[in-house]
């Protein structure tokens, strides 16, 4: 039977056919694919971001759409509606986008708050409630949202509740000048995602979800986490720290990257290298801290520099 490592290595190669020179950002797509979580992925246009998630979708055989998110963008152009038939006298539900495995809403700080929050209880309770009745979204599902970091100019930024519900937030960022100029003959004639074959199926995918629960987190580190995630919310730069949700994140996606990289337990290095991802975003910083340069970012590095690891005796 084929290992967790097995399968996240034979996804991440397969995209990697398409997506090149990003494999820490993969790992960290697959990651949250073995914890049925969300990613926010925030970066400049034209690196990667619709083709990554198109990549993981064919790769697993799932249902990829991309929902272009624009102010006049409704609740339900997410959710679906339903259409009164003349025929047969009853109203039939047409789902919108949202039913599907991976979803990709593109832009999404575009969209009113009205829209973004038609996506709440998907995100959170893998289902949609439309005209009083609750529908259950395919499994896998996730939603990979995007937003750009320089345009703000019409624009709804996420609120907490929100962000709250992405397990994490990451950049692809630019290529090096060796990988883009890979790029370009890469690219030439046919682009290679119309080739790109699956290589697992969402079988697997859902087997796997439930083995990373098993993976062993000592106290010692379950203590660190925790420690961490209170640490936000005492920092003298910080107005709104993480969440419960937050600890969780930070404690499964830790088992998942442990489980990814072959092993049966997590390690402290494991915590410490996801924290950023899985934190920052769900910190409000003071204003006259970011006017002194100060970052959700760099108060997560500052809070990991000054919380130990109390080993156990």
């Amino acid at each position: 039977m084929p290992s967790i490592q097995d399968f996240t290595t034979r996804v991440s190669n397969n995209v990697e056919q398409v997506i090149i020179g990003k494999r820490e950002a993969i790992e960290l797509l697959m990651v949250a694919l073995l914890c049925e979580g969300h990613v926010l992925i925030e970066d400049v246009p034209g690196v990667g971001k619709t083709m990554l998630a198109r990549s993981i979708a064919v790769s697993l055989g799932g249902q990829f759409k991309r929902l272009q998110c624009t102010p006049d963008l409704l609740p339900n152009d997410v959710t679906g509606v339903s259409v009164f038939n003349q025929q047969s006298g009853d109203f039939e539900f047409r789902p919108g986008p949202i039913f599907v495995n991976v979803l990709l809403a593109d832009e999404i700080n575009r969209a009113t708050p009205r829209t973004q929050s038609a996506l709440l209880e998907a995100m959170q309770e893998q289902q949609v409630t439309v005209d009083g009745i609750t529908r259950m979204l395919p499994r896998p599902f996730m939603v990979l949202a995007t937003q750009n970091p320089i345009e703000y100019e019409g624009t709804f930024p996420l609120p907490e509740a929100q962000l709250d519900r992405f397990l994490m937030r990451l950049a692809i960022g630019y290529p090096s000048a060796a990988q883009e100029k890979q790029l370009l003959p890469h690219l030439q004639r046919e682009h290679p995602i119309n080739k790109l074959q699956q290589v697992t199926d969402e079988a697997q995918l859902l087997d796997f979800q439930k083995q990373v629960w098993e993976m062993h987190v000592d106290e010692t580190l379950q203590d660190y986490i925790v420690a961490l995630v209170t640490a936000t919310r005492t920092h003298s730069d910080v107005t709104l720290g993480a969440s419960p949700r937050a600890s969780l994140a930070l404690f499964k996606t830790a088992q998942a990257l442990a489980a990814s990289r072959g092993r049966d337990h997590v390690i402290p290095d494991d915590v410490k290298y996801l924290a950023p991802f899985t934190l920052a975003h769900r910190l409000i910083v003071k204003p006259e801290a970011e006017l002194r340069g100060q970052t959700a970012l760099k108060i997560v590095g500052d809070i990991l520099e000054r919380t130990p690891l109390e080993l156990g005796s």
